[in-house]
């Protein structure tokens, strides 16, 4: 009998090497619509997992629950099913006046203003992601003609710190932060890529991110019917776009 993951509660037999990990289950749904003969595999805790296929290769999309800790839990399970290579497909925010609403994001490098890292690299570490990967998905988007950016981002452990920073004890350090993050260039800011990057290094396979910016510079609202859902289906057709052509890739270099 297989070995059923703790948490995903899934088996190797259920999912594929190739992976997308949105944090919600709702976008877990909408991404399994993309591929070919999609089948609900399990749903535990924050962990929903859909397997089909695209171009006739198996792949899974599983949802990780916001921020590091439970990404770090989807990605070590999945590893330990098997697979190999995973791209977060998800939303973030602009740090920059040069990214707006709707523009899909590709990371190149994360600001590590989060915890989980470090338990698996040291802080000297730089959290970056396959390079392979980012290069299928700025193909990808310029195939779709959709807006993107390239950039770092930045990964943080806490949402409203951000959004609501002045109401914290700790202000004067976030400000400070912030404000160099900006001055350094940093485009959009989430709360997983650092980790995922980290956690892949490690585990030496490859992962990336694409994510569809949520605001307007210095304008972010916190009221649900101003997040752009009519625009979020781009971040995931560059996604599903540049998985396969890292299919296609590992298929010509016999590496399926």
């Amino acid at each position: 009998m297989e070995k059923v993951m703790m948490h995903l509660a899934v088996s190797p037999s259920q999912v594929g090497k190739y992976a997308f990990l949105p944090g919600s289950v709702e976008r877990a749904a909408l991404i399994a619509q993309y591929f070919d003969n999609p089948v609900k595999v399990a749903h535990n805790r924050e962990f929903l997992t859909y397997t089909g296929t695209l171009d006739g290769v198996p792949v899974t999309v599983t949802s990780t629950g916001i921020g590091g800790p439970s990404a770090a839990i989807t990605v070590e399970e999945l590893h330990a099913c098997g697979t190999h290579t995973m791209m977060r497909i998800g939303s973030c925010a602009s740090t920059s006046p040069n990214v707006h609403i709707g523009d899909v994001c590709i990371p190149t490098g994360a600001v590590r203003m989060e915890g989980t890292g470090c338990h698996y690299l040291p802080m000297e570490f730089p959290a970056v992601p396959d390079f392979s990967m980012v290069k299928a998905l700025v193909e990808a988007a310029q195939d779709l003609h959709f807006p993107y950016n390239t950039g770092v981002t930045i990964t943080k452990d806490s949402f409203y710190t951000e959004v609501a920073p002045e109401t914290k004890p700790v202000y004067p350090m976030l400000k400070a932060k912030w404000d160099a993050y900006q001055r350094g260039g940093a485009t959009n800011t989430s709360m997983e890529c650092a980790l995922l990057f980290l956690a892949a290094a490690s585990l030496g396979i490859r992962m990336s991110s694409v994510m569809i910016n949520a605001t307007e510079f210095q304008a972010y609202s916190n009221d649900d019917k101003d997040y752009p859902r009519d625009w979020e289906h781009r971040a995931i057709q560059v996604g599903i776009e540049a998985m396969r052509k890292i299919i296609a890739q590992d298929r010509k270099e016999n590496r399926l």
